[in-house]
């Protein structure tokens, strides 16, 4: 009877599912992480050890998660997650930003409300619920991305303890003299009726009047009659009502000129550009002056009874117009400082909804970009528009409406940033930047910037908590007052400032300290929003028992640089006169597959949570961890594909490797180093370079860097080289012999390091893989620590290393011949040919003589090695360095190993079978 060999065969066991199935076994993974509550074990488990704090930048509550959510979230919980397993308490909260603007539009929109006529406690309460809801919406969806944390337990902006800190935040800054009231010029948004910061501004095209208008002087102080004009060049015709001067810089060449039979002044360096750009064809200079010989000469606004000085501004440049600046004080941060300087006094004829108002007589009730023609032809009537175009340039856009903003002075709150601008500028040199440019990025914001505009005139946010005295109006903040109002917050919310009267909010006792009256009002404006998360380092990290200030690690994306990092930088210097972080770490933007900005116009939008149902978390991991993502970063279905790919030739690796230890006891049947072969301690030498390298990137936050190593090794060094070679000892020796089990000791070991190393970046897989290891006690791979490099397999040597090195390097150029006699169909099997080695020198000839089983090396049946100059035949295939002829081996196929050999058949009781299974059967059927 024949005897059917195959079950004698040691074929691998392949209970662990070779496809992933990722989009219905992760729920599966992740509601058991909850039933067994990972984040609490982990916690647990890493108590008392030093603590390393990922301070969350809070996202808006306010829509679901996009891809740049995913990208942001997951980096963090690389980093979490791997110092969990680095040795490091890693606590990792959550937040949410909650106040501000874009709640109120989308509860107005969505409920067709009118704000002004509305309960202010019932807007805001409708404003809670909102926010609320897609706080609950982006939890359960950041948590399908596999992020750990304290998802029950977040930190939230409107939650009372967050704002009674806040108000703490302010009022150490008000003490410290930081905060102050002023009429100042700011972004001011018609469309949000309210005033902006610099941080609230984003810059778009925008189409705009583009004209030339003559003041005419009415005193020239001897230097210019009454004949000439002064050109003026704005793009803003709706401020000219609120001229009040002209500003020339001292040092600049001024010309008078005669042109189209008139006389005009303007800089010399811009008379030829403003010429062409007029049409002026034959200019004549007449007079030239300084700007300091002009100061003081008066001229006349082209349509009211009011003088418009020359005055000197360092602020006046040669980059365009005429050197001239039309100068309004209600309307820019420059005229604003020069009116000043000057006492023009400030006006400012644009309302908080951008309308005009009775300041500018003929044109009151017109939205000012309305007011542009009728203004632009009322000095066409008077004959003072020289030139009247359009153009489209940059211009700063409210970034939540998309709608232009203006320069509008208004009384606001302000923090003064010069108070600790250096403070915060020595700050930024202590902290690390990674990239190291944001250091230079965020030290030239401060530099340049201006003081900070806090107020805004809305409802949903947290109240300024400030009383005015009714008799004088003074404003009244003190110690008293702030803790007063933070205890109240703490109990009640900030909801109480709209709720109760002014008598149930001041302290008991409260009297005016300039007047001594005891009757107040309170402030109707809110903060910042950016206040709000601003002060999270005092209102998380220094709140909560589980959280440490400052924080080791900020990550954000690169525009947090005049955000989050900026405004927390701020508040924390002001108060504490350090930074809130240690390090801070941020990441580009995600575009499509071309390069391109997605946008749902373009139809180029990437989902995360459509990747997730069709792909799963981990390839959405996976991306992540192979980008650069300090620069920006593409994704598209395409890029997903290939990253599914990469996925499954790292699941086939841990398939193959759990499937062939089956039974495998490491305590009992593991091999010592020194048994092993030189092929299995050069593989654990690569495997503890791996693990090095990769430890070394993950402190490194380089996680490309542990996308490609593990790459790389699982599918070059293990499935195309180690354990193809291994699979004949694995399948065909004897269960228990010393060439298995030493093969089975090292897959063991590498499997082990390979699954922890990436369970920061694929935790679902690493879980599932980790149930399938035998032996292991741990519930979770999370529960264990990451390996490091073992010392004794990188002593392997560099000799030896060297050898090997230089071996793979020729079997790369066999494997080639190999190649392509498969495609002339010599062989079928690569185990069904036979091998001849010419190489041409003699350090070639030396390695491969060195090596042991050269035909298990190369997975053939048999090789002939020949000495250098021996003579290939003609048909061989010449390579590098070496020839190769690959032939078919002579012989029998052996029916239990399936290779060529010359002695099947040798034990007559196993006539099918060569002389290595025989011997195998035979003792297999002895035991």
């Amino acid at each position: 009877m024949a005897i059917d060999y195959s079950k004698t065969l040691n074929l691998p066991k392949t209970e662990f599912p070779m496809r992933g199935n990722l989009p219905t076994r992760e729920p599966e993974v992740q509601k058991w992480w909850e039933e067994i509550d990972i984040y609490k074990k982990v916690q647990e488990r890493t108590s008392g050890r030093p603590m390393f704090i990922l301070h969350d930048g809070p996202p808006y509550a306010n829509g679901d998660i996009h891809i740049g959510h995913a990208l942001n979230k997951i980096l963090k919980d690389f980093i979490v997650r791997y110092k969990s397993m680095a040795g490091f308490n890693a606590p990792y909260v959550p937040g949410w930003d909650t106040h501000g603007l874009p709640i109120e539009q989308a509860i107005i929109n969505a409920q067709g409300l009118d704000r002004r006529n509305i309960e202010v406690n019932d807007f805001r309460q409708r404003c809670e619920e909102y926010a609320w809801s897609y706080i609950d919406k982006q939890r359960d969806q950041f948590k399908r991305l596999g992020v750990r944390g304290d998802w029950e337990n977040p930190y939230v902006t409107l939650k009372p303890e967050y704002e009674a800190r806040q108000i703490k935040v302010f009022g150490e800054m008000a003490k410290k003299g930081y905060i102050y009231k002023g009429l100042r010029c700011v972004y001011w948004s018609p469309s949000s009726e309210t005033a902006l910061a610099d941080a609230e501004i984003e810059y778009k095209d925008k189409r705009s009047p583009s004209i030339y208008v003559s003041f005419m002087v009415k005193d020239g102080k001897g230097k210019l009659d009454n004949e000439t004009g002064v050109v003026i060049w704005t793009t803003t015709p709706w401020t000219i009502p609120a001229n009040l001067a002209i500003s020339i810089h001292p040092e600049f060449a001024y010309s008078v000129v005669k042109a189209d039979g008139k006389k005009y002044m303007l800089a010399s360096g811009l008379l030829e550009a403003a010429a062409k750009e007029i049409g002026w064809e034959q200019v004549e200079v007449l007079q030239t002056f300084t700007g300091a010989e002009l100061e003081g000469v008066v001229t006349k606004h082209p349509f009211y009874d009011r003088e418009s000085p020359l005055l000197l501004g360092e602020h006046v440049t040669l980059d365009a117009g005429t050197g001239c600046v039309h100068t309004a004080p209600g309307h820019g941060e420059d005229d604003f400082n020069i009116g000043a300087k000057y006492g023009l006094g400030v006006l400012c004829p644009v309302d908080h909804e951008g309308k005009m108002t009775s300041e500018a007589p003929g044109f009151e009730g017109l939205f000012y970009d309305d007011a542009n023609k009728p203004i632009t032809e009322k000095l066409n009537e008077v004959g003072a528009l020289l030139k009247l175009k359009f153009i489209t340039h940059s211009y700063p856009h409210d970034w939540r409406t998309k709608k232009p903003v203006i320069y509008r002075a208004t009384e606001q709150w302000f923090a003064s940033i010069d108070g600790f601008r250096q403070q915060m500028l020595d700050e930024i040199k202590k902290v690390k930047w990674l990239p190291h440019w944001g250091e230079t990025r965020l030290a030239n914001m401060i530099a340049d910037r201006g003081d900070w505009c806090i107020s805004r005139q809305r409802v949903w946010g947290v109240p300024i908590p400030i009383f005015y005295c009714k008799h004088c109006n003074e404003p009244i903040i003190n110690d008293t007052t702030i803790n007063h109002i933070a205890d109240l917050f703490r109990k009640e919310g900030s909801k109480a400032w709209f709720a109760k009267e002014v008598k149930e909010l001041v302290p008991a006792g409260l009297t005016c300290p300039k007047c001594g009256a005891d009757e107040f009002r309170k402030e109707t404006d809110i903060m910042d929003v950016w206040f709000d998360s601003g002060s999270s380092h005092e209102a998380v990290l220094a709140e909560r028992d589980d959280l440490t200030r400052p924080a080791d690690l900020y990550l954000e994306g690169s525009d947090q640089y005049r955000g989050w990092f900026n405004s927390s930088l701020s508040t924390s210097v002001a108060v504490y006169g350090h930074a809130p972080y240690k390090s801070v770490l941020s990441h580009g933007f995600t575009l499509d597959g071309e390069g391109r900005k997605m946008s749902k116009s373009l139809g180029n939008t990437i989902v995360p949570q459509e990747v997730i149902d069709k792909l799963g978390a981990d390839i959405l991991r996976l991306w992540v961890a192979s980008v650069d993502y300090q620069a920006d970063v593409r994704i598209s279905d395409a890029i997903l594909a290939q990253i599914a790919e990469v996925y499954r030739k790292i699941r086939n690796t841990f398939r193959f490797l759990l499937g062939n230890l089956d039974g495998f006891d490491y305590a009992k049947d593991q091999v010592s180093y020194a048994q092993l072969g030189e092929l299995d301690q050069f593989i654990l030498a690569r495997a503890a370079k791996v693990v090095k390298r990769v430890r070394k990137a993950y402190d490194e936050y380089q996680f490309h860097t542990v996308f490609h190593t593990i790459h790389n090794f699982c599918t070059i060094d293990l499935s195309a080289f180690y354990l193809d070679i291994c699979k004949d000892r694995l399948y065909v020796e004897a269960p228990d012999s010393v060439k298995r089990r030493a093969a089975q000791t090292v897959m063991y070991q590498i499997l082990l390091d390979l699954v922890k190393l990436i369970t920061p970046i694929l935790p679902h897989t690493a879980d599932e893989v980790w149930r399938y290891i035998p032996g292991v006690s741990e519930i979770s791979v999370q529960l264990t620590d990451l390996p490091d490099a073992n010392e004794q397999h990188l002593s392997f040597g560099q000799e030896l290393e060297s050898k090997w090195e230089q071996f793979l390097a020729v079997r790369d150029e066999v494997l080639k011949a190999m190649e392509e006699a498969r495609r002339n169909k010599v062989f079928g099997n690569s185990v069904d040919a036979k091998l001849a080695l010419y190489p041409e020198k003699e350090e070639v000839f030396a390695v491969l003589q060195q090596m042991d089983d050269l035909a298990d090396l190369f997975i053939v049946a048999s090789v002939d090695l020949h000495p250098v100059g021996a003579t290939a035949p003609a048909e061989a295939v010449q390579l590098e360095g070496i020839t190769v002829l690959v032939t078919p081996a002579d012989g029998e196929k052996c029916e239990r190993c399936r290779i060529v050999k010359t002695d099947v058949g040798i034990n007559p009781a196993h006539p099918h079978i060569c002389g290595r299974c025989a011997a195998v059967v035979e003792e297999t059927n002895n035991n």
